[in-house]
């Protein structure tokens, strides 16, 4: 070992971030251990302290290795810690840090007794050239005493319980965010983002599906959210992937206007009402690839089906179209009988390339099988079909007999449709 290059071994540790490998090679020989302070980020599992003795203390232990590091830049510690803890290795590593990620896991309301639940997350502050913070289990019931993160980048909540007027505290922390991800976030009724640096936002809000949304991101080009019932973005010139969903509740509006620069949109969950379904068609006319899993419609409590679409209205609004993923209700409007009445000579759907279509019900199977056949004959330039045959359920001989004919026509037209 005493004969390896200095520069070998740097390579060695730079490959090396779980703090247990770390300490290991620290018992190599005193000159790796001399070596120990090039080491650029520290890894800390859940369960690394599993087996400690009742004399070590695991706050220490991860300040003395900590301490050892001379520029460390990134530090994750998913082990449990004390506030304090954390404040003694911010305190060496503040300098020098850019990406932070801990497992705080305040969440539990039997352990406030012994610490304010927002002491982990105020010892943050010192560290102020932070680009990426990412935390996971998190109380947030008023805003942090955060000055301003000029340097952050990216935001990440995990599994938080987070007041409205709390998150709105932490966005005005961080200004100059470019990544903004709440996943499994709950206790939120209302979120308002006004980042002018916003390139990427992710929301996944747990709850009653009725949350509100307002967002003003004029750089955004990506946007999935899920658990809201009112979404109104403003400035969408650059927004190229959109992902709207509620499997807890209704979608009841959608504002975005025009969509001119979006290639691809994604609409799922159990029920929209019928007004945001084609308000999102029309913004979205230029898009490239269409999914929609929507189950149902309605204005009310009540499940209603999809109405008529007219297939050929359809896809003269989508000239774009190069990939067409719908789901039992959307197809099903697609199938009415006055969906393929309007067919001139001159139709065509010229640019779209693969379609997969979900089945549930074998209704109306006459009307489904003209629909496959229209898709397959004016889409020239289709090179796959895929059509699931999902959960179908019949009394009678229906479910079979429609089955029959789609394996018929894609055994008919089998280099280009696949059943699944």
């Amino acid at each position: 070992m005493d004969s390896l290059p200095d520069a070998i071994i740097h390579f060695i540790l730079s490959h090396l971030t779980n703090a247990k490998d770390v300490a290991c090679c620290i018992c190599v020989s005193k000159r790796w251990k001399h070596l120990m302070p090039s080491i650029k980020s520290l890894y800390f599992p859940r369960n690394i302290f599993d087996n400690l003795s009742n004399t070590e203390n695991p706050d220490t232990i991860i300040w003395k290795m900590v301490s050892l590091i001379d520029q460390l830049e990134e530090l994750v510690v998913y082990c449990p810690f004390t506030s304090s803890g954390l404040v003694s290795w911010i305190s060496v590593a503040s300098s020098s840090l850019r990406h932070l990620e801990l497992r705080v896991d305040n969440l539990n309301e039997h352990l406030h007794f012994l610490e304010n639940p927002m002491q982990k997350l105020e010892c943050i502050d010192s560290v102020r050239n932070l680009e990426t913070l990412k935390l996971w289990g998190v109380l947030m019931d008023h805003s942090p005493k955060w000055d301003v993160f000029q340097n952050l980048r990216t935001l990440e909540i995990v599994g938080a319980k987070v007041e409205d007027s709390a998150l709105s505290g932490v966005f005005c922390s961080c200004p100059n965010l470019t990544h903004l991800m709440l996943l499994g976030c709950q206790g939120l009724a209302s979120v308002s983002i006004e980042l002018r640096c916003l390139e990427v936002c992710r929301l996944d809000l747990y709850g009653p599906g009725s949350c509100l949304l307002f967002l003003s991101c004029p750089k955004l080009t990506t946007l999935e959210v899920t658990g809201c019932g009112w979404i109104r973005v403003r400035e969408t010139q650059c927004l190229r992937n959109l992902s709207i969903g509620n499997n807890a509740g209704r979608v009841y509006m959608v504002d975005f206007g025009k969509l001119g620069a979006l290639e691809s949109l994604y609409m799922k969950g159990v029920q929209w009402c019928w007004g945001a379904i084609t308000n999102m068609l029309q913004w979205a006319s230029e898009v490239k690839h269409l999914f929609m899993k929507v189950e149902f419609t309605g204005d009310s409590d009540n499940l209603l089906p999809f109405p008529e679409i007219d297939f050929v209205e359809f896809f003269n609004s989508h000239p774009n179209l190069r990939k067409l993923d719908i789901h039992g209700a959307m197809f099903a409007a697609l199938c009415q009988k006055n969906g393929l009445r309007n067919v001139d000579s001159g139709f065509s759907i010229p640019i779209l390339e693969e379609v997969a279509i979900t089945v549930r019900s074998p209704l109306n199977a006459e009307q489904k099988m003209s629909t496959l056949e229209s898709l397959l004959k004016y889409s020239g330039n289709l090179k796959k079909m895929v059509i699931r045959i999902l959960q179908m359920k019949s009394g009678h001989s229906s479910a079979d007999d429609f089955f029959d004919e789609v394996w018929k026509f894609s055994r008919m037209n089998q280099r280009i449709v696949h059943i699944e």
